[in-house]
Parts: C-alpha cells; sequence; structure tokens
C-alpha cells in the first residue's frame, strides 16, 4: 500500500461523502479506493469510518486521521509547488465567485496586470451574492465579508470592509443630517437586500453593537444599485465604504454618523478544507491581497 496515495484516497472520500466520487476525483477506480481504506483501517488497527446504505460517517479516529493526513498533504504540496515554480510558470484555470460591485470596481480593472505575470492562467469569474458550495461547484476561490463559522472552509483575511453611513450632499442640503440615530426615524433610508433579507444597520453606541432593522423607503439587492439611489438623492445609506471613495472625495457624497461606526470585517479569500491549493489559485489569491492592500478602504486595518 502506497500511505500517500491511501491518505489521498481517505481525504477525498471524507470530503466528498462518496467513494465513487472520491474515485473519479483522483481517476481511479472504486474497487481501488476501498481497497485502500480497508488497508488503511487494517494497518491503523482502527475503523475510520462506518458505512451503511445511506451514507458514509466519519469517526473519531477518522477524524483524527483526517485532519492529520491533510496536514501532511498540503505540506508535501507546498514543497512541490515551490520547487515546480521555479520551473515553469503556473498554468490552468482559477474559478472564482465574488460580488458584482467589487469584481467590477477592483478586480476586473486590474486583472490585465494579473495576465500580464501569468499568461498561461486563465480565469472564471462567477459574479454572485450567494454562498455557494465550493466543492458541489467547483469553485476554487470565494470571496466573504464577516467571520466565517464553517470550520471546513481555509479562509486568508486579504482585507477589511468599513461600513459606512452617506447621503449626497443634495439630500442633506434639502433634510439636514441627522446627529444622532434616533434623528434617521425623520429620513429617508436606502436597504440592502441580500440573499431575500434585510440587511440591518449596524453601528456601535456606548461600546455595545446594536442592528437597526427595516424602515427602508427604497430597498434593492444590488450594490451599485444602493450607490445609485445615493447619488440621485434617495436617501441615506449603510454600505461599505470602497463603494463611494470617488464621490467622497469629490463631496458629491458624505459621511455622516460616524461617530456610531461599527466594527471592520473582514474580507476572506477561502477555499475548501483539504483541498490542495495549486501555484495558480495561490498566486491568484496573493493578486487579490495585493489590490485590497492598495486601496484605502479595503486594506487590513
Amino acid at each position: 500500500m502506497d500511505r500517500l496515495d491511501a491518505m489521498r484516497a481517505f481525504a477525498r472520500v471524507v470530503e466528498t461523502g462518496s467513494f465513487s466520487q472520491a474515485a473519479r476525483d483522483l481517476n481511479v477506480s472504486q474497487p481501488t479506493v476501498s481497497k485502500q481504506l480497508a488497508a488503511l483501517e487494517a494497518r491503523l488497527g482502527a475503523q475510520l469510518l462506518t458505512r451503511s446504505s445511506r451514507a458514509l460517517t466519519v469517526t473519531l479516529a477518522g477524524q483524527e486521521y483526517y485532519e492529520a493526513a491533510i496536514r501532511i498533504l498540503e505540506d508535501i504540496q507546498t514543497v512541490e509547488e515551490k520547487l515546480l515554480e521555479g520551473q515553469s510558470s503556473p498554468s490552468g484555470l482559477v474559478r472564482i465567485t465574488l460580488a458584482p460591485a467589487f469584481g467590477r470596481m477592483y478586480v476586473i480593472p486590474k486583472l490585465p496586470v494579473f495576465k500580464e505575470r501569468f499568461p498561461d492562467v486563465s480565469i472564471d469569474i462567477e459574479v454572485s451574492g450567494r454562498h455557494v458550495d465550493l466543492v458541489e461547484e467547483g469553485i476554487d476561490i470565494a470571496i466573504r465579508i464577516g467571520h466565517l463559522s464553517d470550520s471546513a472552509l481555509l479562509a486568508r483575511r486579504i482585507g477589511d470592509m468599513r461600513m459606512i453611513t452617506v447621503a449626497s450632499a443634495d439630500y442633506l442640503a434639502r433634510r439636514g443630517a441627522p446627529r444622532t440615530l434616533d434623528d434617521l426615524q425623520g429620513h429617508e433610508r436606502i436597504g440592502y437586500v441580500h440573499q431575500g433579507h434585510m440587511i440591518g444597520w449596524n453601528f456601535t453606541v456606548e461600546g455595545k453593537e446594536i442592528t437597526l432593522e427595516g424602515g427602508c423607503a427604497f430597498r434593492t439587492n444590488d450594490a451599485e444599485h444602493v450607490r445609485g439611489a445615493v447619488l440621485a438623492g434617495l436617501g441615506i445609506a449603510h454600505h461599505a465604504s470602497w463603494l463611494f471613495p470617488d464621490v467622497l472625495a469629490s463631496g458629491e457624497v458624505a459621511r455622516i454618523l460616524d461617530d456610531y461606526a461599527p466594527p471592520l470585517l473582514p474580507i476572506n479569500a477561502i477555499i475548501a478544507g483539504g483541498r490542495r491549493m495549486p501555484s495558480r489559485v495561490r498566486r491568484f489569491i496573493d493578486f487579490l491581497a495585493d489590490i485590497c492592500a492598495a486601496e484605502p478602504e479595503l486594506r487590513i486595518g
């Protein structure tokens, strides 16, 4: 038994929940995967998986072995790729999912730089606000905002998002600027809808976070429509600062209620846990981190 091949087979079975899918991913037969797992359990003297007609379940011993195996496989992969990178340039396809406005405003304009450095890497961007299943949909990288609760994901913090409250100078001249959160009651508010749910407005009051729900006269599920509504003078919005840098600099839009600004939210580039990271994927994550570092409204801290 080749121990590394058995580790890879076991890891894919755990990640996919299927012997047949693991076999397809590894380009071997299903009986080969079954034999590798049986030999691995015999060598270890422990049951790693429980099998039924309906599902596979990882045992406690199996979970412990899986976590150790993944670390070993990732270390080997990292060393191999570092050696190979000295011999050839990264190549192949990178599939990434991100929000529409972020992609159009910050990623697409910089892609020529990446393509010039890595001409053999192809980019497939899925524009989506939903949380996709990376393994099931074959996505290499997803950009997600906020603290992650899924332990099956590996994340690299590439930036921070600052939530700000804004309105156009024209709107504030007509309606006046709110000084406190209570003052928002007398104003038109622009709401943002994500996956069918209105996003509450988070603020910090005397060291505690509070959320204002509902009460929006205009709502949209597109960030650039939020920006457009602000510029049209439809009301006050509470959204990411990276959506407004040019119009804030010009004075067309003004920040308000900064005394109640909420904490920063991390911007994460994530990949599926246990998945090997090809050099082309690592290079693209580095590229995304460089984009954030170069933008005052995206950089960490």
